[in-house]
């Protein structure tokens, strides 16, 4: 995706029992990168108490002191890699977020966005509470401050018990780290082990770093506790009431790396058939080369060119340096951006008709530029296919999408964007199109409403 406008989520990592653990969350959290550019933290434990470091920027460049990495003594630790979709991109909004309270110390990392944040943050505001960021994060961490249960494992789930919408977390106490998923499992949550130390992560890409192996993923609406014992598991309150899972497709579509492991496949196949059912149901007979805008829809390119027979090639030179478009607040920087970011091959694409793919188009602003920026290297014509269906509704669990006014396939019609775009033809893949590359048990546990607007829970205004 070459947009500006889609945020990703966020990343959560964490290590129990390991004698460098700051150092491998570090390197982890490196490997999840990709999921959040805006600040890095990581909270490490001794046994006895917690310390944490955070900051905004790049895992790099929060961490770029050996110093800092060496002030982090401990065996169990939690990492996070944030791009805001609740709350401002402030240091104060940075996690894991680190407190005291009647039962010690407890540091928290969320990936994911609560629909009745605002409502219960009304509410305990009322009652006297003081907030410090404006995260969904911190409510979670009022509300489990307040819970009257006897155990930190049983004040989780109580506080969980009171929330809507998608959260993977990670908690950390001194002796012990927890792992949960919301009922319907929207975002990842995976096991590894490393020797002797448990792992938990958004993506498997980070236990490849550092040689773990995966265990297994954590259920949906599934806590499990890690310590000295091993591990217990425990079932989310409300699980019971929930019919279907909702696993987010854009983690296939776009926010996992290719080489990650989710919903119980391997990335790189899912989208790569995509690209496949893609160049069935939008072929382009006359084609010279297919290009996909890299990195993520690299595959998705290979898929179609796969299918329909005609070459893949290396049309478009990314400049890796530069980091993603969506990194500029201001509109004017994203356009400077795509110049910068992307370099077309003129040897390849002259005088050809050339199939462009990308993974989704959101505002459409950027994609019109690189059109552009095609034709300064004169193909014979520009064919734009879209390895997703046409997103025309916010989404409300993780990714920070723009009002459904500004998605321009909720305002154009396909024909509309075309001729917006300047490109000969588009094409989008269908829902039940895309939807047909899962196993018929799996396709149900998907969601889909930023495609289709069915959301299985809307935030609080």
């Amino acid at each position: 995706m070459i947009q500006s406008n889609l945020h990703e989520q966020c990343a959560v990592f964490g290590i129990y029992n390991h004698p460098n653990a700051a150092e491998i969350t570090y390197l982890c959290l490196y490997a999840l990168q990709h999921r959040g550019q805006e600040s890095s933290g990581i909270a490490v434990s001794d046994t006895r108490a917690i310390t944490m470091h955070k900051a905004m920027g790049l895992v790099s460049q929060v961490f770029s002191s050996g110093e800092v990495l060496a002030k982090l003594k401990g065996i169990h630790a939690v990492g996070h890699n944030r791009y805001s979709t609740t709350g401002s991109s402030t240091i104060v909004n940075a996690q894991p977020i680190l407190i005291n309270f009647k039962a010690g110390q407890i540091a928290s990392a969320h990936n994911g966005n609560l629909t009745n944040a605002l409502n219960l943050r009304r509410q305990m505001e009322k009652d006297g509470s003081i907030f410090m960021s404006t995260t969904d994060t911190e409510v979670i961490m009022h509300l489990l401050a307040r819970s009257h249960r006897s155990t930190i494992e049983k004040m989780i789930l109580d506080s969980l018990s009171q929330v809507q919408g998608a959260y993977s977390m990670l908690f950390l106490t001194p002796a012990a780290l927890y792992g949960v998923r919301d009922p319907r499992g929207v975002r990842p949550l995976i096991l590894g082990k490393l020797g002797d130390s448990w792992l938990l992560s958004s993506e498997t890409c980070a236990f490849d770093l550092v040689g773990a192996q995966i265990v297994r993923e954590i259920e949906p609406g599934e806590m499990i506790k890690i310590d000295e014992k091993g591990i217990t598991s425990y079932t989310v309150p409300l699980f019971e009431r929930i019919k279907n899972h909702a696993h987010c497709i854009f983690e296939y579509i776009y926010f996992s790396r290719p080489d990650s492991f989710v919903f119980g496949n391997n990335v790189d196949k899912i989208r790569r058939k995509f690209g496949r059912q893609l160049a069935v149901e939008h072929p382009c007979p006359g084609a010279d080369a297919v290009i996909g805008i890299p990195d993520s829809a690299t595959t998705a390119a290979l898929g179609y060119a796969e299918e329909s027979g005609v070459k893949f090639d290396i049309g478009l030179i990314r400049n890796h340096y530069v980091g993603r478009t969506f990194i500029h607040p201001v509109q004017s920087g994203r356009d400077l951006n795509v110049r910068i970011k992307f370099n077309p091959v003129k040897g390849v694409i002259k005088g050809k008709n050339i199939v462009l793919v990308d993974d989704s188009i959101v505002r459409g602003t950027t994609m019109k530029k690189l059109v552009n920026l095609m034709r300064t290297a004169e193909p014979a014509s520009i064919h734009l296919r879209i390895s997703s269906p046409p997103i025309i509704c916010p989404c409300f669990y993780g990714i920070d999408m723009p009002t459904k006014e500004e998605l321009i396939a909720s305002v154009k019609s396909v024909e509309e964007i075309r001729k917006d775009f300047g490109v000969d033809s588009l094409g989008y893949l269908s829902i039940d199109t895309m939807l047909s590359v899962l196993k018929p048990e799996e396709r149900g546990n998907f969601c889909t409403a930023c495609f289709n607007g069915s959301y299985f829970a809307e935030p609080s205004t």
